[in-house]
């Protein structure tokens, strides 16, 4: 798979910044400074991960993202000028995979492109292996190929969130705190902030839980974490 990054930012001083720092990772990249132009170099070429400012001209950040999810699950890193809780969590349910508040770390920034496109090039490139599955009760996982049916319907999941669900179920009726998966999942120390995993496990329970109100596969288990039912 080609490395090749996209970077939708209308601040062209910053994305040629962060297309210099990923271009010594040895990842190419692709700048565009409007959401229109970001959304048809989306659909004609191949991308390994998409970073994508909020404030744009003209059609927002989240339009954009709304606009590539409709056909692809290629991660997305959001960047947002604002701290709100709000803005967070709205990215998250919408498709993102992560987000960093500017002004940001270049290395810190480069710490999450590296965990995103990780998982995504690991997930696209493993042809040819014998598949490994788990197995529960309406649930079926397939670790090679990133597929999830729920009662035999493919359920269409982004890298963390196919990430978080996998971390849980092999951990079947064990209890693992926020810390435990923002250190495995994100790959870098816990920062304290819970929006990221609470914003993940929200979508991903209205996508694989029957009634997500009362979880059947991933219960909270108040003031410790999260657990994958030892009942399924």
């Amino acid at each position: 798979m080609e490395n090749r990054i996209l970077i939708i930012d209308d601040d062209s001083e910053l994305a040629e910044l962060l297309k210099k720092c990923v271009a010594q990772e040895k990842y190419e990249a692709d700048v565009c400074y409007t959401g229109e132009e970001g959304i048809r170099l989306s659909k004609c070429n191949q991308y390994i991960l998409i970073v994508l400012d909020v404030m744009l001209p003209g059609i927002s950040g989240f339009d954009v993202l709304a606009k590539i999810r409709a056909d692809s699950k290629v991660p997305v890193l959001m960047l947002t000028a604002k701290g709100d809780r709000e803005d967070k969590i709205h990215g998250l349910r919408s498709g993102a995979d992560d987000y960093l508040t500017k002004p940001f770390d270049v290395e810190e920034f480069m710490a999450r492109v590296a965990s995103l496109t990780r998982r995504y090039t690991t997930l696209n490139d493993g042809i040819g292996t014998k598949p490994k599955k788990l197995s529960f009760k309406g649930m079926e996982i397939d670790l090679d190929t990133g597929t999830v049916l729920v009662n035999g319907n493919k359920v269409d999941l982004l890298a963390k969130e196919f990430d978080i669900l996998c971390y849980l179920a092999k951990n079947q009726g064990k209890i693992l705190t926020k810390k435990q998966i923002y250190e495995k999942i994100w790959n870098e120390a816990y920062a304290y902030d819970d929006n990221n995993i609470m914003g993940h496990i929200s979508k991903l329970r209205r996508q694989i839980e029957p009634d997500p109100s009362c979880p059947t596969y991933i219960q909270t288990i108040k003031g410790m974490g999260y657990r994958f039912s030892s009942e399924v």
